[in-house]
């Protein structure tokens, strides 16, 4: 056992002792092993010391992969992936999903054979495939505009299931409210594909048009066997609103199904993140700063919170892009400012919270 001066750690030593910041949250556990990038996260919070001792390193050991702690509940289970590629399964399960997606948008006229068993079997295969982080870069590839509506569906079932998972909802919830958010825009089937597919802003009247989906959608689902009555409630109510600002029917509160309350939150993140024909993505972090704002009356404030918090709480390490173009890497997120975290640009650390002008635009690569 042996103080340490940070600077002069070297590659593979073990912590004797919990390191805590200055506002004593933890930031790595005893035993946690130290690499290069740990060393540098100790420097940008201005530890001096810590106590180590020496372990043995052999041609075998693997890279550390220790992380940052924070106190955070126990991660969902994670599955290896590249930078932006996800497994085998997930891809495989994906792609069967998204051609069953399409024939489901094309049925207009027998809905009620909907391949319900067929569409949870592969969501469940999906859900084990994924993490919250993932949220935070995944980009679907849609070729054609018609292909926004399934990626989205699919992703839109993930996003609900995790967050589900994340609010400590029953288990007999978890399946059915993905199924809610894969098939809340399925009344778009009804809308005029000119509409959907325009590459300019829609005209009021259009916009009228547009959110008929919802009812168009209910009153598609209402007699499908095999799904309960909220996942046909998240069809018509996806667009509700808490204050009572939303469509169709203008309900407000507990009037609004809880799981269309969910399919909600991942709806807007979704849409605002990614980019279509007549707009720009937007960086994930500004989409969830909106949201944070809209909890004030428009979305469930406690979902929104939890929705946050759990998608920023494995950033350590990612590769971002600032609003003023410099690269750094996130090397601390505090809790009371999750979508603002410590960027460490060159020598500089950047508290974003602090530094306001200061945002991140975009996130080009996950830790390895």
């Amino acid at each position: 056992m042996v103080m340490v001066k940070v600077p002069k750690l070297e590659p593979g030593v073990k912590l004797l002792n919990d390191v805590r910041t200055a506002r004593g949250n933890k930031l790595f556990h005893k035993g946690s092993i130290l690499n290069e990038r740990e060393r540098e996260i100790l420097l940008a919070f201005f530890i001096n010391e810590v106590d180590v001792e020496r372990i043995e390193v052999t041609q075998t050991t693997e890279p550390s992969t220790t992380e940052p702690s924070m106190d955070v509940p126990e991660r969902l289970p994670e599955y290896q992936v590249e930078s932006t590629a996800f497994s085998s399964t997930f891809q495989r399960h994906y792609r069967q999903l998204l051609t069953l997606m399409r024939k489901v948008f094309q049925n207009t006229s027998e809905l009620e054979s909907l391949p319900i068993v067929e569409l949870r079997s592969h969501l469940e295969a999906l859900v084990t495939e994924i993490n919250q982080e993932d949220l935070l870069t995944f980009s679907s590839k849609a070729t054609i505009p018609q292909d926004y509506l399934y990626h989205k569906s699919i992703i839109v079932a993930l996003t609900s299931y995790l967050i589900a998972v994340w609010m400590k909802f029953q288990k007999k919830d978890l399946m059915p409210i993905a199924l809610a958010g894969l098939l809340h825009d399925i009344g778009n089937m009804g809308i005029d594909s000119a509409i959907l597919n325009k590459p300019g802003k829609l005209t009021e009247n259009e916009m009228n048009e547009v959110k008929k989906h919802t009812i168009i959608g209910y009153n598609r689902l209402k007699n499908v066997m095999g799904i309960n009555e909220g996942v046909k409630l998240a069809a018509l109510q996806h667009h509700e609103r808490e204050d009572g600002s939303g469509y169709p029917l203008g309900v407000k509160g507990d009037k609004i199904h809880i799981y269309a309350k969910v399919v909600a939150v991942a709806d807007i993140f979704y849409a605002m993140t990614q980019a279509r024909m007549h707009k720009v993505a937007r960086s994930p972090y500004v989409v969830l700063d909106q949201l944070f704002e809209d909890s004030f009356g428009k979305l469930d404030p406690a979902m929104v919170r939890t929705f946050v918090y759990k998608i920023t709480q494995q950033q350590l390490g990612y590769t971002v892009r600032l609003n003023n173009g410099s690269v750094g890497k996130i090397v601390y997120t505090d809790q009371t400012n999750p979508t603002r975290p410590w960027v460490k640009v060159d020598e500089r650390t950047i508290n974003l919270a602090q530094e306001r002008h200061l945002y991140i635009a975009e996130v080009l690569s996950k830790v390895h």
